[in-house]
């Protein structure tokens, strides 16, 4: 991003950009001087992944929208997507997701054949998860408005007694764990928008991790403090999110980091980060050290983690930072991503 549009890009200041939609500081900005202020209360302040509410027991609840470019790539599509993206939310709280509302903003033009396609595969991610698709809208804009189809869906869920998950309950002394390679939803749209062919079978990871949380939480449960899936933004986001939250410091080991071959390939061909790509199938804990790998077990049982691994370890610091201890023994500084790497990623 230029110098120029990064400074006109303070908080309450100046247009919006893309950038603002990259899940970096510039997102985070745009939703704390906007939304933040205006929608302000004391749920909203927690900023976490669903809102939990008491409501004589205690429900998840979240939204989410969605713009990927293409509508159609290896692995899933804009439907698909959607709804394991709003599951997911929903599990990173620890929540088990129950409905889901979709909201439809169609471009005049597009295919029916091509709605009807985006429909079956939401039935079946929604199947797969075990969720329920209860109510929904549609709306139709002129030609070049919506670029062919935009959807927002909200889900809720249930959380039970006992279970205590959030951003900003990691603790000193706490493992990092993630579920699975890292990229290979950011790397799959880059090569379907580019026309790059990797000679290889890498496809978006876009699933559904209610199950996997699942498992999670019957191996250690309480020793679970935190949960998040690195979407936009990637692991670099998502680390730094929690650091901050949490009040801590969290170094991870690039050796440790399961990053598939082609993946690296495509980013050293391109100039970019794998720690900042979009995930839509993986997850980041941070689990008591003690219980550790009893959790990662019960990770590489289920088949939505038979990849995890632990990747570092949570510290006490006077100032919240990510730190990247490489393959060579030298340690930098994995700062929150500032702009947008690749756009329109989920």
């Amino acid at each position: 991003m230029r110098a120029e549009d990064e400074k006109r890009s303070g908080p309450g200041d100046g247009p919006v950009l893309l950038a603002h939609g990259s899940g970096g500081r510039l997102g985070r900005e745009l939703v704390e001087s906007v939304f933040a202020t205006a929608f302000d209360n004391e749920v909203l302040a927690r900023m976490e992944d669903a809102a939990l509410l008491d409501v004589g027991g205690r429900l998840a609840m979240t939204i989410d929208g969605h713009v990927v470019s293409p509508l159609f790539f290896p692995g899933g599509d804009i439907g698909r997507l959607a709804v394991t993206g709003t599951v997911n939310d929903l599990a990173m709280s620890g929540a088990r997701p129950l409905h889901i509302a979709a909201g439809f903003v169609i471009e005049e033009g597009l295919e029916q054949e091509v709605l009807s396609r985006i429909a079956a595969s939401m039935r079946e991610a929604a199947a797969e998860a075990g969720v329920d698709i209860v109510a929904g809208d549609t709306k139709v804009v002129e030609r070049g408005a919506a670029d062919g189809l935009f959807i927002t869906t909200c889900g809720i869920g249930t959380v039970s007694a006992g279970v205590e998950i959030s951003a900003a309950a990691a603790r000193p002394g706490d493992a990092v764990l993630v579920s699975g390679s890292l990229g290979d939803h950011g790397t799959t749209i880059l090569c379907q928008r580019e026309g790059m062919s990797l000679e290889s079978d890498l496809e978006s990871d876009c699933a559904p991790l209610n199950g996997l949380v699942e498992a999670m939480l019957s191996a250690s449960g309480e020793e679970i403090h935190c949960l998040r899936d690195p979407t936009r933004g990637g692991l670099a986001a998502v680390l730094n999110e929690i650091a901050t939250a949490s009040g801590v410091a969290i170094e991870i080991k690039e050796e440790h980091l399961p990053i598939r071959s082609q993946v690296r390939a495509a980013c050293e061909l391109l100039g970019l980060d794998p720690l900042v790509l979009a995930n839509e199938g993986k997850l980041v804990a941070f689990v008591d050290a003690g219980a550790a790998n009893v959790v990662l077990e019960a990770m590489r049982a289920h088949p939505r983690g038979r990849e995890a691994a632990i990747i570092g370890s949570v510290a006490a610091a006077e100032k919240p930072r990510v730190y990247l201890r490489t393959q060579l023994g030298s340690r930098r500084i994995l700062v929150m991503p500032a702009g947008e790497q690749l756009p329109r990623i989920c």
